[in-house]
């Protein structure tokens, strides 16, 4: 068994999201099965639409989002649970005064993360 305090833990930039950071809090050096991570988003950040091959269970520990989830979009805020199915497009945009922050737990498993290009067809663009 392994207890840290949470600030001794890096934060890092994630590098496809606007004003995101993430903490691994537990990783597959600690837990077998699962990694533990926090993510924030300042006021106006977020995740831009894309797909991971792993599932995902959150759980808000603050701010509110607008979160897109395959064709659904939800506002989340503080104590509510997300699920994200793997494969399945998702994005956040922090919404609000506050950070959105939020615990996500993902198996240790291979992920692939792949931004979601919107491409729209010719006849909608009216060409």
């Amino acid at each position: 068994m392994s207890i840290r305090p949470s600030a001794s833990i890096p934060i890092e930039t994630v590098p496809a999201g606007k004003a995101a950071s993430r903490q691994v809090l537990i990783g597959p050096d600690l837990g077998p099965n699962f990694a533990l991570r926090k993510f924030s988003m300042e006021p106006g950040g977020g995740m831009p639409l894309h797909t991971n091959t792993v599932e995902h269970e959150q759980y808000v520990l603050g701010g509110r989002a607008r979160v897109v989830i395959g064709e659904e979009v939800h506002e989340v805020q503080k104590d509510d649970v997300v699920f994200i199915p793997g494969g399945v497009p998702h994005s956040y945009e922090a919404l609000g005064e506050e950070p959105f922050e939020f615990l996500c737990i993902v198996p240790n498993l291979p992920d692939e993360t792949k931004i979601v290009d919107l491409v729209v067809p010719e006849e909608e663009l009216g060409c």
